[in-house]
């Protein structure tokens, strides 16, 4: 998954679906007209850019009372820059308009930035209560740049005059989509509707905060707490160990604590042998947000996918989707939709299939009940064990989670693109388990600072993301500063960090969105890196999770993490081999959940379900899919995507992007592989272009065609032998 680098954003990049990556070196504008506009000075740590190496955050000097002062400060430095434009008496121009935009903001968002991985990944009340108040300001923040008359005017003076200037090929985007900005933001409402965009802005944005922080203390609250040791049979020793210091850390010594992961499904469930463990584990997963109780997210979703349909109505759109999707690859919901009804019939033929060999597998082992979801992932790894002679606790001791790093998605990127790391230990840290690597390309220069934070805490919040501190821009003369952020189950102290593959292909997709921002080469920081659409924006990410099983990476990281023997042969030639078992489950909780999205932002303002649960349950219905068996990746009430991280009417991007993904991987395996060529060729056309292209063009110049879904059912094992 890809976060957006700012909680609201400096302005320019709120309306890029929250795709952008900006930083700075100066606090102030540097016009180019004279103005009598004073522009504030700021106080404190954010002030200026940090005198550490990329200016990486010096989390030694940052304290929690920091972060109001300096948001407010960077609030009130950013509307003077503003009106310094507006107030510039000489004619709009590209660069006394549109570039001097792009200065604007530095301070907010060097503040915003740390802000934004502190409330993720080590929030508490504090934090909190700073998010809570000052995330509807923001949303302010932003509508008085993009709902400013004077400023849009000299927009559209500049925008309407573009024929006539001479500009590079990114300033001709920069305008456009600057331009496009703007309309799309409200820019040429009535002043009666931009004073109900305001509003819902300012609302939306609360609620947003609002249920993300609930969701959070639900996942938390909500954890299985377990009396009997004999419960968890099934579990490895290390992962009981784990469980009862989670107790002991929550004041509930002599017993045991399953936390929640952020998903449906919960990664235990694939050991407990005690069904009523099981059926537990999954009731407390499913049920978290819907209690009744302060943790329930129904009414803030009511109220959300309410106010998102009628500022669509604002624009004159039918719905969300459609006001959402105006930059797309897939450009209209009907295309989306279009694209996972064609999934659908596959996928389910699939589930269907997979639920008949495990209810074998149950009748053979003298069950007498059905699979139900609370069983599927446990008896899928029988079935996938007698299939393959594959066990999961077989391979775990082979994933140690630095080595799957450092050995194998490092290993990947110095194969494609000549990339190398060198650890740090003078880098300050939010958290004691965060590592740093400076990242040098090629060439041997430095390209990037990234940093790595792999672990559940329960202060952090679920799934795995990737974003940065500084993006790259040359108009600042900026490297990146990245980060990666995900929940996997810390061991138990003096225990090793062991991985599932599930988590060894996050930790690679996660880094496919880093290199995205490592590979970024523009002069703009609206335009850099990340900066693309949310159904392109994940296309590098899946692409990167190829390399996860490719034979020479797989070999050189899959070792033992006690004597370093390397995973033997015939073992990592079962994983390679089981990479297509159950992918009815696997695409279709995907594929449930995004099409569930799209039914609640399909919906027009007076369309909004009175009753969250069966609006879900009737919208799963019509899905084609067995969800009875297979639910969603997520629940509606803990669709955090969905409801608080920008992908409304966008969580098809997931699979969109594998699309894309799937047709890179045949092009990458008809061309020779894991080339340097071919790195190259994927680094030049896509990794370092930024949001400065069309990305059909983009993708055709790099496979030569347009993407097809053969390809993505191939992978995944869902076409007849010869389609």
């Amino acid at each position: 998954m890809y976060k957006p680098a700012l909680l609201i954003g400096t302005a320019l990049c709120a309306a890029a679906l929250g795709a952008c990556t900006t930083t700075a070196t100066d606090t102030t504008m540097a016009p180019t007209a004279p103005t009598q506009t004073a522009i504030p000075q700021g106080t404190g740590v954010f002030a200026d850019p940090s005198g550490l190496p990329f200016h990486a955050p010096d989390f030694t000097r940052i304290q929690d009372s920091d972060f109001k002062p300096a948001i407010e400060q960077g609030m009130a430095i950013e509307k003077a820059e503003w009106q310094a434009i507006a107030d510039n008496p000489q004619a709009p121009t590209f660069d006394n308009t549109i570039v001097a935009l792009q200065r604007t903001g530095r301070m907010l968002d060097r503040a915003q930035r740390v802000f934004s991985v502190m409330t993720g990944t080590v929030t508490n009340d504090t934090l909190d209560a700073v998010d809570a108040e000052l995330s509807p300001r923001l949303a302010a923040h932003s509508d008085a740049l993009y709902l400013n008359d004077e400023i849009f005017a000299r927009v559209k003076a500049v925008y309407d005059n573009r024929a006539a200037m001479s500009m590079t090929v990114e300033d001709a985007v920069l305008l456009e989509k600057t331009y496009e900005r703007f309309v799309h933001a409200g820019a040429e409402l009535s002043p009666e509707a931009k004073a109900q965009l305001r509003d819902i802005n300012t609302r939306l944005s609360a609620l947003s905060t609002e249920f993300s922080q609930t969701l959070t203390q639900a996942t938390k609250d909500e954890a299985l707490v377990v009396s009997d040791r004999a419960a968890l049979a099934g579990l490895s020793d290390a992962e009981i160990t784990a469980a009862a210091t989670s107790a002991t850390e929550r004041g509930l010594d002599g017993q045991y604590v399953i936390a929640l992961q952020n998903t449906t499904q919960q990664p235990l469930l694939s050991s407990l042998d005690n069904r009523d463990t099981r059926k537990a584990l999954y009731e407390k997963s499913w049920n978290r947000t819907v209690g009744g109780g302060d943790n329930d997210t129904r009414a803030l979703i009511k109220e959300i996918a309410t106010l998102r349909a009628q500022k669509a109505a604002l624009f004159g759109e039918p719905d969300y989707a459609s006001y959402q999707m105006y930059d797309r690859m897939a450009e209209t919901p009907e295309n989306a939709i279009a694209f996972m009804n064609g999934l659908a019939a596959p996928t389910a033929k699939a589930q269907a299939e997979d639920a008949a060999a495990i209810n074998a597998m149950i009748k053979a082992e003298g069950g007498d009940f059905t699979v139900q979801p609370w069983d599927w992932d446990y008896y899928a790894s029988k079935v996938r064990a007698e299939k393959f002679d594959l066990d999961d606790n077989a391979t775990k001791p082979y994933f140690e989670v630095n080595r799957v790093l450092e050995d194998g998605v490092f290993f990947a990127a110095n194969k494609l693109y000549g990339l190398t790391f060198k650890k740090r230990t003078d880098i300050p840290v939010w958290h004691p388990t965060v590592s740093v690597y400076t990242v040098y390309d090629a060439d041997g220069s430095e390209l990037a600072l990234f940093y790595f934070d792999p672990f559940q805490r329960d202060n952090k919040r679920g799934g795995a993301w990737m974003s940065g501190f500084v993006g790259q821009s040359h108009l600042f003369d900026e490297m990146p500063v990245i980060y990666n952020v995900l929940n996997i189950p810390p061991p138990a102290e003096g225990e090793p960090a062991l991985a599932s593959f599930d988590n060894v292909e996050t930790i690679f997709h996660e880094f496919g969105h880093a290199l995205h921002g490592m590979f970024a080469d523009q002069r703009y920081p609206s335009l850099s890196g990340t900066a693309t659409p949310r159904d392109f924006v994940e296309f590098p990410s899946q692409a990167n999770e190829k390399w996860a099983v490719e034979p020479t990476v797989l070999a050189n990281y899959a070792r033992h993490y006690e004597t370093g023997e390397p995973m033997p042969a015939e073992l990592l030639q079962k994983v390679q081999e089981s990479q297509t078992f159950d992918q009815g489950y696997a695409l279709g909780e995907t594929l449930a959940a995004a099409m569930l999205d799209m039914d609640w932002h399909d919906l027009a303002a007076g369309e909004i379900p009175a009753d969250v649960n069966a609006f879900e349950a009737a919208a799963l219905a019509e899905t084609g899919l067995h969800t009875n068996l297979v639910p969603p990746r997520y629940r509606t009430s803990y669709f955090r995507h969905v409801w608080a991280s920008g992908y409304a009417a966008g969580y098809y991007a997931y699979l969109w992007t594998e699309m894309l993904s799937a047709n890179t991987g045949e092009w990458f395996d008809a061309n020779g592989g894991m080339t340097r060529a071919n790195g190259q060729k994927f680094r030049d056309t896509v990794l370092s272009r930024g949001g400065t292209i069309d990305y059909n063009d983009a993708f055709r110049a790099l496979t030569g065609s347009d993407p097809q879904v053969q390809p993505l059912l191939r992978a995944r094992g869902l076409l007849d032998d010869g389609q």
